[in-house]
């Protein structure tokens, strides 16, 4: 652990490195994520007329299911996650305005505003505070109590991963203890438990209504494969998009952190717990954009304002502070980086 000096020092080269790309944003950040709307666009609706033909040419019906999840994850990880967080508000665009933009998932964009964008990014792996650490599913650590179920909590991580959107829009219900649990007195929601059922349930019936009744009618007779290949996208959108989140934040090297030793927290304190709470992938510049850059989840935790696109170019300067001051950065292949997710899983399964 770095001296007090050492921590003000880490904390001003970083900042440094974030006012230096925030002084470069500009028209060639903007030019990017309307380039991946225009993308995402083309890949959901070729997708969808894909589908329809596919009810005659089969091979048509397989194109299709992967250009609409395409499409879908685009949706989900560069656009919607990143333009959520506000990346993007400075071009002024309606459409990309973190206070307006509403992605193609069962969640309902402003409960993940609130639970993720705050609790998340403030108390990154702070245990007791920052429930997306095994979102109340998993024992990952030996902060928590070992309980019989966690025995299977390799089933449950993969039930989790099969229907990720609908548990990421349940996270906040479960959080207020909406609908089971013990209440928390201590806890203050902005919403009222009446409104977040009712933005769970009419965001989730909208999801159903258009995926599973709405696009396969208008399909007429192929409509079992308009109503199969959306199935089959959705799942391939919640198999990529949990498996991205889970090699960013549950790795074997990833550190938990308690509550009294993150008690007035310098800025230094605080870059210091996202970068040992975090996991990087390696990959190509399009492996890059699927993952909405979460692939570069170190830059994502240290600077989660900035555009999305900044991220790999940031990544290298972020390395030489890190090496400079003894910082681990815990980066490495998909398939390296996943496995240990998995050990992880397993390890913490038992006492």
């Amino acid at each position: 652990m770095m001296n007090e000096q050492q921590l003000a020092n880490f904390a001003a080269e970083l900042d440094t490195i974030k006012a230096q790309t925030l002084a470069k944003v500009g028209q060639l950040d903007a030019d990017h994520i309307r380039r991946v709307v225009r993308l995402q666009r083309v890949c959901e609706w070729s997708g969808r007329a894909l589908l329809i033909v596919g009810f005659w040419f089969p091979w048509c019906w397989v194109v299709g299911v992967l250009a609409l999840a395409i499409g879908k994850i685009l949706d989900n990880m560069e656009i919607g996650h990143n333009v959520m967080h506000g990346q993007y508000d400075w071009m002024n665009d309606k459409q990309l305005n973190s206070k307006r933009y509403e992605w193609d998932i069962a969640c309902d964009g402003s409960s993940w505003n609130r639970v993720h964008n705050y609790e998340h990014h403030t108390y990154t792996n702070i245990i007791g505070k920052d429930r997306d650490f095994g979102y109340g599913l998993l024992r990952l650590s030996n902060d928590f109590k070992w309980r019989v179920k966690n025995l299977w909590q390799l089933m449950t991580y993969f039930l989790l991963s099969v229907l990720f959107q609908w548990g990421v829009s349940y996270h906040e219900l479960a959080a207020e203890r909406v609908f089971v649990g013990k209440k928390n007195a201590k806890r203050q929601g902005k919403v009222s438990h009446q409104e977040l059922k009712a933005r769970f349930f009419s965001k989730g019936a909208r999801q159903l209504i258009k995926d599973y009744m709405l696009f396969p009618l208008l399909a007429g007779p192929a409509w079992l494969s308009v109503l199969s290949g959306n199935l089959l996208a959705n799942l391939l959108r919640n198999l990529w998009t949990s498996t991205i989140i889970f090699c960013g934040h549950f790795t074997g090297d990833v550190q938990t952190f308690n509550s009294e030793d993150c008690k007035n927290e310098s800025q230094g304190q605080w870059y210091y717990r996202q970068a040992l709470g975090s996991s990087n992938l390696q990959g190509r510049k399009w492996f890059h954009v699927m993952t909405g850059h979460l692939s570069c989840q170190i830059e994502h935790h240290l600077f989660p304002d900035l555009p999305s696109s900044r991220y790999q170019e940031v990544a290298k300067h972020v390395q030489q502070v890190f090496a400079k001051y003894g910082v681990p950065y815990n980066t490495g292949s998909f398939w390296r980086q996943y496995t240990s997710v998995l050990k992880r899983i397993v390890r913490y399964s038992f006492p």
